[in-house]
């Protein structure tokens, strides 16, 4: 199995020629213009699936997965809601000829080569969201979106160890929105320990980071220098970190 990262959160998977996509983002607003130039990379054209953990813009571009899905390809996702965070992915859904299936928690899906479970996950604004974990050729990847630590990390363990990667998030931003007041200073996606712990907790032989490098953003603050302050709490509880660029390429 062969992991490209695409940037922010996206991820494409590779296995016998095949690949699935997670979380892709190309020109979705407000992220594209938040992010340094060439931090969001496209995926190849052929995905045989594409993966949302949730509707945020930031995790979800109905227009960039039209564009990569094979015909018969379909996109996996958590349950529907209509909040303003999701509403606007809601509608580019529905408005596109996209074949859409919705999965419960330890729902496992199989497409081609690859075995996709949905497991449970917190959001860290209210809305529904999964995480996945990918098994293909022997191998086992979780991604995390931008969940919160929560009490599933045992169980996901349990339930589909042992993990070769884990992708998750990291920049701990407390957020400041109008929609959500009054605002809490406290996480709403995990810390850099936090995601060392978790990782360490799901078993994962290597940690790879997503989900950071944001800056000057008064109502979405990141944890300050998140790869630092990482590589002191791999350091601290004995685990490997791998930091990938957008568009590395990990063999897992």
């Amino acid at each position: 199995m062969r992991v490209r990262r695409l940037g922010w959160a996206g991820l494409e998977i590779e296995s016998d020629g095949q690949t699935v996509v997670i979380d892709l983002v190309t020109e979705a607003e407000p992220l594209s213009s938040v992010l340094p130039e060439g931090a969001l990379i496209p995926a190849r054209p052929g995905a045989m699936a594409a993966l949302c953990t949730h509707l945020h813009s930031d995790h979800a571009d109905p227009a960039a997965i039209e564009g990569v899905l094979v015909e018969g390809g379909v996109v996996l996702r958590p349950r529907a809601t209509n909040t303003a965070w999701t509403v606007q992915a809601e509608m580019c859904f529905a408005a596109r000829s996209l074949t859409v299936r919705i999965v419960q928690d330890w729902e496992t899906v199989t497409v081609g080569p690859f075995g996709i479970t949905a497991v449970p996950s917190v959001d860290g604004l209210g809305d529904p969201q999964v995480n996945w974990v990918v098994a293909a050729g022997g191998k086992r990847v979780f991604h995390g979106g931008d969940t919160v630590f929560h009490g599933y990390w045992w169980e996901i363990a349990d339930r589909c160890g042992p993990l070769d990667a884990a992708f998750l998030p990291i920049n701990g931003a407390a957020v400041n929105f109008p929609h959500l007041q009054p605002a809490s200073p406290l996480p709403a996606v995990l810390t850099p320990e936090q995601a060392v712990v978790a990782g360490m907790i799901l078993g994962a032989r290597q940690i790879i980071p997503i989900h950071y490098g944001i800056e000057g953003q008064p109502a979405y603050v990141e944890v300050d220098d998140p790869i630092e302050s990482l590589h002191m709490a791999a350091k601290q509880h004995g685990v490997d970190i791998l930091v990938a660029e957008p568009g590395a390429e990990i063999s897992v």
